[in-house]
């Protein structure tokens, strides 16, 4: 379902439970449970996602997240409807800056766990082909990533 990797920060239990409910969650509500794709995610510094953005994306900052989806939103869509998995395949990579995640949480005043989650379904569904450029684009892919977090219980006023 997922592969969780760390690039120059110390490993975490907390993180980890937070992203294996987080992945199973967007798996089952996407109908991938009995799929063979994973993701591939990756935790790190701002110094690092900013070199991966530079590098990958030729935008020379840093970010809180990256995704980098394997498939076009129609190819997804086509392998879901005809649940055409036949090998195991990463569905993409997401790559998150756990200092941004902190200091979003505490910007936004509410708790860590619900910001990793957001960043965790954000990623997600960019994976899933879903964007938030176009006003309607934005509004479909917040529904959805809002319905996530409160079949979770994750609340923004958790701190």
């Amino acid at each position: 379902m997922y592969q969780l990797e760390y690039l120059d920060i110390e490993e975490n239990p907390e993180y980890e439970n937070i992203i294996k409910k987080v992945v199973k969650q967007c798996f089952k509500e996407e109908k991938l449970e009995n799929s063979k794709l994973y993701i591939s995610i990756t935790l790190t510094t701002p110094e690092q996602i900013h070199l991966i953005n530079k590098q990958y994306r030729d935008v020379d900052k840093e970010t809180d997240v990256l995704s980098f989806p394997m498939f076009e939103k129609e190819e997804i869509e086509q392998k879901i409807e005809n649940q055409d998995f036949e090998y195991e395949d990463v569905l993409g990579d997401i790559v998150i800056s756990i200092e941004r995640v902190k200091g979003q949480a505490e910007e936004y005043g509410h708790s860590f766990e619900r910001e990793l989650a957001y960043m965790v379904v954000h990623g997600f569904y960019h994976l899933m082909g879903y964007d938030h450029m176009v006003e309607d684009d934005k509004v479909l892919m917040r529904a959805k990533e809002e319905n996530i977090l409160n079949k979770l219980e994750i609340r923004r006023d958790e701190i």
